[in-house]
């Protein structure tokens, strides 16, 4: 079965192109985003991993580490990482998991348990692999997203996600459609009014089970 909200996430030791990892260690006490791909040197990830690269210093700031992944070699990963540093002109410190045998994307359910690839092949051999799995300090999965081969993965929203995640995390509030930082929240409905409004302060009953409140800092 595959991995659902609130699972925690699957242990693992891989190569990347900065060493071996055993991926809770790795993550420790910080959040996670791990993102996967189809094939190095192919167009659309090249783009994702600038973006990414791109967004380090926001990363750091939330105090989450991003891990790619990619069905070739340590080898490639290293040239390819060459190519991502240019398109992007950013430095990509982040590793890339080498999946080769395909063992990390069916643990995930990124792929079939029967999908294999063949020699010459190609980033269509393995077009599942395009996710994006966000994950809390204790091991637990938040968040997961899966595109298709055509469509470009949009970093920004990631990072809105995560921030939403961040703030919505072990307290009774919700975020709206669109929100961002700075923005007010929903509060949960297992609170009534004067619960809410002892927790938070003043509340905006829009409706009887919409209310929203600001995010304290």
């Amino acid at each position: 079965m595959g991995l659902r909200i609130n699972d925690i996430v699957h242990n693992f030791t891989a190569e990347t192109d900065k060493g071996t990892i055993t991926f809770h260690d790795w993550i420790g006490d910080s959040w996670a985003i791990l993102f996967s791909h189809p094939k190095d040197f192919t167009p659309v990830c090249t783009t994702e991993f600038g973006a990414v690269a791109q967004l380090a210093a926001e990363w750091e700031k939330r105090n989450t580490k991003v891990i790619g992944l990619s069905v070739d070699g340590v080898a490639e990963h290293h040239d390819w990482k060459k190519d991502i540093e240019a398109f992007a002109n950013a430095p990509a410190h982040f590793p890339i998991i080498a999946d080769q045998d395909l063992a990390v994307s069916k643990q995930f359910d990124m792929l079939p348990a029967e999908a294999y690839l063949p020699d010459g092949r190609t980033a269509a051999d393995s077009a599942s692999v395009r996710s994006v799995f966000i994950i809390s300090p204790d091991k637990k999965v938040q968040l997961i997203m899966t595109y298709p081969m055509s469509v470009g993965r949009n970093f920004a929203e990631v990072l809105r996600a995560l921030d939403g995640l961040q703030a919505t995390f072990g307290t009774p509030i919700a975020t709206p459609a669109n929100w961002t930082v700075g923005q007010d929240v929903i509060v949960s409905l297992a609170l009534n009014d004067d619960q809410a409004r002892e927790k938070f302060g003043e509340i905006d009953v829009k409706l009887p089970y919409l209310r929203t409140t600001a995010l304290k800092a």
